[in-house]
């Protein structure tokens, strides 16, 4: 009893040093921004009062982090998204799935959005009715909480999204708005003639032009405008608001107190509007963010903040905040994505280094997210003024880029659909998982056993290559075993409108009882990222804040990225190409030994097979 007594005691210092270490930051920050000492006491006796309710295990987990605070920045770490329906059904199928997650090597694990939401006006899980409920169809709070707890005693991290600039049109809050309560209606952005609404159109981009034209949807039974960036079932909320702030961090701390460790702000550039402006990337956005980041740090220090950032990585940067004023501890490394799949349609790593280089160059802190395939779109937000001194058109390139995920140009042999294409601009995003954009699907279809060896390997490669990029990579559940595209979501009228759903079936769990069979598209690539995953995880040089630098290696479809840490070198070289080639490089440092096949052997003038790689690790003297 006394060391409970003592354990909570330690706690309660904790709570207070905190709080006293960041009290005045955090009551300049809120004072500047809204000017509400009443509002900004009631924040401070919430913050203490959902502490209090934190479970002491939870509690044992921030003080062990804080101990440890790089302990996400270890080359350990591997992520996987995945729909919880589509995974296993729900919740608490999720929780017997666990052990094959171990199998993974997976030790964080992304949820994508499962709160309360609207059958039909969704929005994939991003138009949020309830922030505290969970849909009937996947379970309860409950369920979540016996889940992350499971998790945490696996050593497995749990992410959710936190839809904080928008509710869904069926929120609470929306629906006494729609009644005409001023309180509620204050709330989002609402306006009773389209004068000012056509202000803002003058300066705010469209997101969706071909689907969901215009930033403001009329309400005829209220007479009033309100604000729909995204979908007109998708409000946006007024965070020049205070109470909107408060409740939307209440909100924030109820989930983390239910187990989540990391939470993924979607779409944060978006949350603070001015006319005038284009309501992106607004200096009070960060204003927002360091309050929650100063927040998290006093009740729940353990937890991680995820920026979702779609910007090339230089000006994501600012999201970071600074080493004395930190807002998101990772974000995502978008652009390079995007770039990833650009390179392997032009078969040129040159983009892709210069934008690797860029990343590099960043301080070690910055953690990025990097990943192959999500949940969304694959938007070609790319470099073009690099590009066009190429020779490339913006919207020429675009075109090919479809084109050839497509399968109809540049010796393709992938799959997919597009998303959001606009004709007049010849704009638009492409859809497919990773294994259909490789060319399984394609080679599984036309049963080609010598186009299917290719397409697994230039699966693997890309893996391979993710990998050893600077910060975490992250899986799209079924990557690991090869999952190709699922056609069925136009038989469902509720999805047959967005393509997205097309890399958004369900886990082929028939498909996962092979992945002990060598012989099995999904047993290669099951064991072949195992054995990657094993080698990220044993050698040190793959830590995220180690050195990372690129290598001119004379090819054009060759790319070459180092890593050093402590004494440990590692070289990882790709080739881009379906054709063999050589990477002219020339690391006059001793052997280096191959770290798949073990041979050893110099880092000078390498031969690789189309789309193949090596991961060459410098022996010591």
């Amino acid at each position: 009893m006394d060391e409970v007594k003592n354990s909570m005691k330690k706690e309660e210092q904790a709570y207070k040093r905190r709080f006293s270490r960041y009290f005045d930051e955090l009551k300049w920050l809120y004072t500047e921004l809204y000017g509400n000492d009443s509002m900004f006491a009631e924040l401070c006796d919430n913050m203490y009062r959902f502490y209090g309710e934190r479970e002491q295990s939870l509690k044992r987990l921030d003080m062990e982090r804080e101990e440890a605070p790089d302990w996400y920045k270890q080359n350990d770490m591997l992520g996987m998204m995945f729909y919880i329906d589509n995974f296993a059904g729900d919740m608490k199928g999720t929780e017997s799935k666990l052990e094959y997650l171990e199998k993974c090597r997976v030790n964080y694990i992304h949820l994508m959005p499962f709160l309360d939401t609207v059958e039909g006006h969704s929005d994939g899980g991003y138009a949020v009715a309830d922030f505290r409920k969970v849909q009937k169809r996947l379970g309860t709070m409950e369920d979540l909480e016996s889940l992350t707890s499971r998790c945490h005693k696996k050593r497995i991290s749990v992410c959710m999204d936190f839809v904080m600039n928008h509710t869904s049109e069926d929120h609470e809050w929306a629906r006494r708005a729609r009644r005409g309560e001023g309180e509620y209606m204050s709330r989002y952005f609402f306006f009773d003639s389209p004068q000012i609404p056509q202000e803002y159109e003058k300066t705010v981009p469209q997101v969706f032009p071909t689907t969901a034209p215009g930033n403001f949807t009329w309400l005829p039974e209220l007479g009033h405008y309100v604000m729909t960036t995204f979908y007109p079932y998708q409000w946006d909320l007024n965070y020049g608001n205070p109470r909107v702030f408060n409740e939307m961090m209440y909100n924030f701390l109820f989930l983390v107190n239910r187990g989540i460790d990391i939470i993924r702000i979607d779409a944060v550039p978006y949350i603070w509007k001015e006319l005038g402006t284009k309501c992106r990337n607004l200096p009070k956005v960060h204003t927002i963010v360091r309050m929650m980041r100063i927040i998290s740090e006093i009740v729940c220090p353990g937890v991680l903040l995820l920026g979702e950032v779609v910007m090339e990585p230089e000006k994501v940067v600012p999201y970071f905040g600074t080493v004395e004023r930190p807002e998101c501890h990772m974000l995502y490394n978008v652009t390079t994505m995007a770039t990833t799949w650009h390179t392997v349609a032009t078969r040129d790593v040159s983009l892709l280094k210069k934008q690797l280089d860029i990343v590099n160059n960043l301080p070690k802190e910055y953690v990025f997210l990097n990943y192959l395939r999500c949940h969304d779109d694959i938007g070609w937000g790319l470099d073009y003024e690099t590009l066009k001194s190429q020779g490339m058109e913006e919207r020429a390139h675009k075109e090919y880029l479809n084109e050839y995920f497509l399968g109809h140009s540049g010796g393709s042999t992938s799959r997919g659909e597009l998303y959001n294409y606009d004709p007049v601009s010849g704009d638009g995003r492409f859809c497919g998982t990773t294994a259909s954009m490789c060319g399984i699907e394609k080679a599984g279809f036309e049963q080609d056993e010598e186009a299917m060896a290719l397409a697994i390997r230039k699966d693997v490669m890309l893996h391979a290559y993710m990998f050893m990029q600077s910060g975490i990579p992250m899986l799209y559940g079924g990557d690991e075993i090869g999952q190709v595209n699922d056609y069925t979501y136009k038989e469902d009228p509720n999805k047959a409108a967005d393509s997205r759903y097309i890399h958004r079936g369900k886990m082929k769990w028939e498909l996962a009882a092979g992945i002990e069979d060598e012989k099995t598209v999904e047993g290669q690539i099951f064991r072949q990222l195992g054995r990657l995953e094993e080698i990220r995880k044993t050698q040190k040089a793959f830590v995220s804040y180690g050195t990372v630098w690129t290598i001119e290696t004379w090819e054009p479809s060759v790319l070459c990225i180092a890593r050093e840490f402590e004494g440990e070198k590692v070289i990882g070289l790709f080739n881009f190409s379906e054709h063999d080639k050589t990477a002219w490089i020339n690391e006059e440092d001793g052997l280096y030994r191959d770290l798949i096949s073990g041979e050893k052997r110099k880092a000078a003038g390498i031969d690789i097979p189309g789309f193949g790689f090596y991961y060459l690790k410098r022996e010591r003297g």
